[in-house]
Order: C-alpha cells, then sequence, then structure tokens
C-alpha cells in the first residue's frame, strides 16, 4: 500500500477548475468514490481537446484507460470547487501515466490523487499506435 503523502499543487504543472455537482454525493454525504475517477478522466481529456489533440469523435489516436488508482485523503462533497492539478508521470512510445490531484478551494494538499494509464491505439484497428510528435511536445511540457 502506497502510504506516501498526499500530492500537493507544487507537484503538478497544469491545473483545471472543476465544479462539483449535486449527483456527486452519496448517501454518506460526501463525494462518491466513482465521481474521483470522473474527475481525472474530465480532467486529462478535456486539456487534450483544448490542446487540439484529442477528437473523441473522429481524431486518430484515441486513448484506452488500462490502469486506474486512487487515493483518498479526505472527503469532498457537493458545493465544493476543486481544482485538479494533472501532471505526465511517464511518456512511453503509446502510453501515457498521467498523475492527478483533487485539491479543495484553494488547499495545497489534495483530498485525492490518483493515476491515470492510458494506451493510445488505432480508432480502428484498437491496436497501439505511436504517439505522434505534436502530441509528445505537448505532453512533455506536463512531464516533471
Amino acid at each position: 500500500m502506497d502510504r506516501s503523502p498526499p500530492a500537493r499543487r507544487a507537484d503538478f504543472p497544469l491545473f483545471r477548475p472543476m465544479q462539483t455537482r449535486w449527483a456527486d454525493n452519496d448517501i454518506y454525504g460526501h463525494m462518491n468514490n466513482v465521481t474521483h475517477y470522473a474527475l481525472f478522466d474530465t480532467a486529462i481529456n478535456g486539456w487534450l481537446i483544448e490542446e487540439e489533440l484529442l477528437d473523441p469523435l473522429g481524431g486518430n489516436p484515441i486513448g484506452l484507460v488500462v490502469e486506474t488508482g486512487c487515493r483518498y485523503h479526505a472527503e469532498s462533497a457537493f458545493p465544493d470547487r476543486v481544482t485538479a492539478g494533472v501532471a505526465v508521470e511517464k511518456l512511453g512510445n503509446s502510453s501515457v501515466v498521467y498523475t492527478v490531484g483533487l485539491f479543495r478551494g484553494d488547499e495545497e494538499t489534495a483530498f485525492a490523487d490518483g493515476r491515470f494509464v492510458h494506451v493510445y491505439v488505432d480508432r480502428d484497428s484498437r491496436k497501439p499506435m505511436a504517439l505522434p510528435a505534436d502530441w509528445r511536445r505537448k505532453l512533455e511540457v506536463l512531464t516533471r
């Protein structure tokens, strides 16, 4: 079990504002664990789309999630304002390991942090393909 301290804002080169929703709370009054993963996915893919790398409806390559993990350090709930920090932990030939920290408001320590591993594949064949040069250039900026 990973017992390293929670991620801090200084660990991330990119930040994306997120907003919790009423439906994110579970019966116990805090954010349901699946919502953490949805925020990770939204932060990463939102950035890829804004950078004109990912076209989810017709582009090539597309990213398939092959591994995820999340460590929970504190609770969050609607109507918390959340900032997602994003970094690239490892840039492979056809894969990227993303690290994401979720921060409540202006807090310096993440209430949750995790990793998301994407393998980029050809849209039709679903076979891994090398990341295009423009992808590599932009992802390298996020590498820590």
